[in-house]
């Protein structure tokens, strides 16, 4: 992989673009045909009824949480092992409920794989909303844009229509949760990439809360866009899958007190900033979510951009042809 050395961070030698591949036996790879062949058709037509029909009926939500971990669960993905930062193992029910995403909260999530969105979707029913570089604001978006963004090519240019704040959002849907992939695009969860500015437009009474998520075997990351086969059949075709979700402590946005701005001062801060121009606190905010991401991801931080995965795609694309 000397042809991609270019796309290594030069402070940890971190390539968080390539694919993850992991060694199986012969006896292995001939199970995991079978299980692969019984379990697509399954997905498949799952998938078809729920994003078709179940997910615009009027149902409960525990009723719509269970359909998500059905869907969960077809690829053996059962086993979570869901920790709050900070708190002792089995001392979770004790913390206070301020501690865990609830209504009225912003929870940004490490953006590794398709599975994210739809673990997410199942434990916190959030909206879903795409970040992108040099602008405050976000475009509102469903569960199944979100699990396709995992696999679709990396986004630099911001769209026209569509956008919307974090404190507009939360306006608008007071007793939601927004969930906001601030990387913009995804890695192999091995390095956490600069953070958007769009949390910025979050409002200083609503907590942010950095949420990371690991998988092992780790090959259902999806770095490289449009590699549907080969992450369809790094899902199906293993036994099962582990997911370890660590939730840190949620952060306010204390730059919009520090800057002396109101809730409607701060709108037109965003309305009429390209976003790049960022005070000492709003960069201290931003550096404290991405240390708290790498440290929940038991990885670092890198220094290349949503640009360099653009440079990157290319370059893989070219050795695909």
């Amino acid at each position: 992989m000397e042809k991609y050395s270019q796309f290594r961070d030069r402070g940890s030698g971190i390539s968080p673009f390539l694919p993850v591949s992991t060694q199986t036996s012969i006896i292995a790879k001939f199970f995991g045909i079978w299980a692969f062949i019984f379990r697509l058709p399954l997905l498949v037509t799952y998938c078809i009824a729920y994003f078709l029909v179940l997910d615009y009926l009027p149902l409960p939500q525990l009723l719509r949480k269970l359909q998500l971990w059905t869907l969960l669960g077809i690829p053996g993905i059962w086993w979570v092992d869901l920790q709050l930062d900070g708190v002792k193992r089995g001392s979770l029910s004790q913390q206070p409920a301020s501690r865990f995403p609830r209504e009225r909260a912003v929870i940004a999530a490490q953006f590794t794989s398709p599975v994210d969105a739809v673990y997410l979707a199942a434990i916190f029913d959030p909206i879903f909303v795409l970040s992108f570089p040099g602008t405050r604001k976000v475009q509102r978006v469903s569960l199944f844009r979100a699990m396709t963004l995992a696999l679709a090519p990396p986004s630099p240019t911001v769209p026209r229509t569509g956008l919307v704040t974090l404190r507009a959002l939360l306006e608008q849907n007071p007793r939601r949760i927004i969930a906001v992939f601030p990387e913009m695009t995804t890695t192999n969860g091995k390095g956490i990439l600069p953070l958007s500015p769009s949390l910025l437009s979050c409002p200083a009474d609503v907590k942010i809360f950095p949420v990371s998520l690991r998988y092992t075997p780790p090959d259902i990351t999806t770095p490289v866009p449009g590699a549907w086969v080969s992450f369809m059949w790094n899902l199906l075709s293993k036994p099962t899958h582990y997911i370890r979700v660590r939730v840190a402590e949620g952060v306010s946005n204390m730059s919009v007190a520090t800057n002396g701005l109101t809730h409607h001062e701060m709108d037109e801060k965003v309305a009429r900033e390209d976003g790049d121009d960022l005070t000492p606190e709003e960069q201290r905010l931003l550096d404290h979510i991405g240390e708290t991401l790498a440290r929940l991801a038991r990885n670092k931080r890198v220094g290349l951009t949503l640009k360099d995965k653009a440079a990157f795609v290319q370059a893989w694309s070219k050795k695909k042809k």
